[in-house]
């Protein structure tokens, strides 16, 4: 992998492509976060696709709004962050055009830098737990619902270019820990990563 402190942060137009587009492309990219002047980063391993309007997965499905889910009909390269379970936050990036409702979910990365603070965040040793999971990133990167609406690019939690992965590394599954909408292979990850949050043999 290149050096990531030295890539470009993705730009809009990267986020104007569907879904499922913009989900491949993560993979590889890494997300860094600089909360409380302490900067942590991870590798995005894993992600879904969620379609909008016509996912029956999707906080979107049928257009719904409420006050929570407004950022999800943001502007390509939005964050939007909602809580899971009442316990959770979980982060995603809003895509294709605004007002669809698509959006990609960062379900798990691979920690490169500012593990102890990470470890901190999460009380933690393990590393490959660390970030295995959209609720334990954001805990590990210090992501709050304070990000939600915000433009990626102009944020304090930025994705930069990992550059291209080699052919046959991202592997598609079904999504994880819904209850609509499971057949769809809309989980992408890559297959040679021990970080991802559930392995994909799982998803057989």
């Amino acid at each position: 992998m290149r050096d990531w402190k030295r890539a470009a942060t993705l730009p809009v137009s990267f986020f104007r492509q569907d879904a499922v587009a913009v989900a491949r492309g993560l993979l590889g990219a890494v997300l860094v976060t600089s909360f409380e002047g302490r900067t942590t980063a991870g590798r995005i391993v894993e992600v879904e696709a969620y379609l909008g309007s016509t996912d029956p997965a999707s906080h979107a499905y049928k257009l719904r709004r409420n006050r929570q889910n407004q950022s999800i009909y943001g502007d390509p390269g939005d964050w939007y962050v909602y809580r899971s379970y009442g316990v959770h936050w979980c982060a995603n990036l809003v895509s294709g055009p605004s007002g669809v409702g698509a959006a990609v979910l960062i379900r798990a990365l691979e920690p490169l830098e500012g593990l102890d603070v990470m470890r901190r965040r999460r009380g933690l040793a393990s590393e490959r737990l660390l970030c295995a999971g959209p609720g334990r990133l954001c805990q590990a990167m210090g992501i709050t619902r304070a990000l939600d609406g915000a433009m990626m690019r102009r944020s304090l939690a930025v994705v930069k270019s990992g550059g291209s992965l080699a052919p046959g590394i991202a592997v598609a599954t079904p999504r994880v820990g819904i209850s609509r909408g499971r057949d769809a292979p809309l989980r992408f990850v890559l297959g040679d990563s021990r970080f991802l949050s559930r392995p994909i043999r799982a998803e057989k």
